[in-house]
C-alpha cells in the first residue's frame, strides 16, 4: 500500500525516516552538500529528537546509514549521513 508522499530520493528518504521517528516533525531540515561522487545529507533534528535519531548505541543511525548504502547502489553516487 504505497502513500502518496513515498520518498523519491536519499533527502526525501531520510526526512521521511526522521518524521517517522521525532515528536518535532517541523523542525527537520536537511542540508545536501555535493562533493566528488559523493552526497553528503546533514540531518538536523529538535535537540529534544536528536537521541531518537541516533538510537541506543547509535543503532537507529547506522541503520538509516545502511539505508543510504543501499539507495547509492541505484545511482552509482554515494551517501553520507551526518546527524548535527
Amino acid at each position: 500500500m504505497a502513500k502518496s508522499n513515498d520518498p523519491s530520493n536519499p533527502e526525501e528518504l531520510v526526512k521521511y525516516i526522521a518524521s517517522c521517528l521525532v515528536e518535532n516533525v517541523d523542525k527537520i531540515d536537511i542540508e545536501t552538500v555535493e562533493e566528488d561522487n559523493k552526497t553528503i545529507l546533514k540531518l538536523t533534528v529538535d535537540e529534544t529528537d536528536k537521541g531518537k535519531i541516533i538510537g541506543k548505541n547509535g543503532k537507529i543511525a547506522k541503520s538509516i546509514r545502511n539505508v543510504l548504502k543501499l539507495a547509492s547502489t541505484k545511482d552509482n553516487n554515494k551517501y553520507i549521513l551526518e546527524i548535527t
